[in-house]
């Protein structure tokens, strides 16, 4: 009998989130980019900011983004990598890989740069070749987590580092019930506002719930390996940056 797992609230078989989860990006690509900034109010591009400068990245190194997504951490990469070095760009989602593939033509970045579709539980990489691997807001629509984080870390290199951007548990109570009540009354009526889709934003709030604390993070990527793990809260909690070395 096929293991249980979570798609937001409902309770699914493991086989069946994976399908149920490319349906969920292949309803929202179109709109994926302007739904961000109006959920964020703008607020991610200066959470994956961060994210790119503690990443390290300088010209001549190796870097994977998985589940890129349209590319923000992507295109941040193909800037600091500048021509040199190796940028892979990966999704298990088509319409999402697109869509990014899309947006770094667009800006101009075609050198040194390859679009893999790609599982994160089973990244088709030889050991050790990356100097940096980064997954944002991406982790959390991973079947097993576990396999995710320990496919990351068999593909880093000695040295380097692994950045795992995801939304996680606010710091205070008072803050927790102020996000609650905007996401569940107010970030699914905007899907079906914006991108005619109330239901896979009601499951993207859902998958935030679900998805394991700072600690619990913390705890998971030691378990792959992973060795001074930290992590950042950003804006109070509602959003964690974890990093991890390979030594």
């Amino acid at each position: 009998m096929a293991e249980g797992t979570h798609f937001g609230f409902r309770e699914v078989s493991e086989s069946d989130k994976a399908g149920l989860v490319a349906d969920v990006f292949r309803s929202v690509a179109d709109k994926y980019d302007l739904m961000n900034d109006l959920m964020s109010l703008g607020v991610h591009r200066l959470w994956k900011r961060f994210t790119v400068e503690r990443s390290g990245v300088r010209p001549g190194q190796r870097v994977l983004d998985v589940a890129a997504g349209s590319g923000d951490l992507a295109s941040a990469y193909a800037q600091r990598l500048g021509g040199s070095g190796v940028l892979v760009v990966t999704d298990i989602n088509d319409a999402m890989l697109a869509r990014g593939r899309t947006r770094l033509v667009d800006e101009g970045h075609v050198e040194n740069i390859c679009y893999v579709r790609a599982d994160a539980e089973h990244l088709p990489f030889a050991g050790g070749y990356f100097d940096c691997i980064s997954i944002a807001f991406g982790l959390r629509n991973v079947t097993r987590q576990d396999a995710a984080l320990a496919s990351m870390y068999r593909c880093l290199r000695p040295g380097g580092r692994a950045l795992v951007l995801e939304f996680s548990r606010p710091s205070s109570q008072l803050l927790a019930t102020v996000y609650d009540a905007y996401s569940f009354n107010v970030l699914p009526r905007l899907g079906r506002a914006v991108a005619g889709d109330e239901a896979s934003y009601r499951y993207l709030v859902e998958s935030i719930r679900k998805h394991p604390p700072q600690q619990e993070l913390q705890a998971m990527m030691q378990a792959a390996g992973f060795e001074r793990v930290a992590y950042h809260n950003l804006s109070g909690g509602i959003v964690a940056l974890h990093v991890g070395y390979r030594f």
